[in-house]
């Protein structure tokens, strides 16, 4: 399986529905998009995905780390 945002081909299986096997949500280990094997195809096919929303593989280990987010305030 590839993944549909950044086209590499380290998807697995995340979960699976607990009762008469309806679904998956997968996992990109790249760069951690994830899907449900119901979803349309415009999410789930790398054809189809908008062209937009790509990312390259190599190009995750430069982008901005995102910081955590804060205590709330009491």
């Amino acid at each position: 399986m590839i993944c549909p945002r950044c086209d590499t081909d380290k998807v697995e299986v995340m979960v699976k529905s607990p009762v008469g096997d309806v679904w998956e949500v997968y996992i990109c280990k790249t760069c951690w998009y994830s899907w449900r094997s119901t979803e349309t195809s415009d999410k789930t096919d790398p054809k189809e995905y908008n062209a937009k929303f790509k990312i390259k593989a190599e190009s995750i280990p430069d982008m901005l780390v995102i910081p955590a987010i804060p205590p709330l305030k009491k």
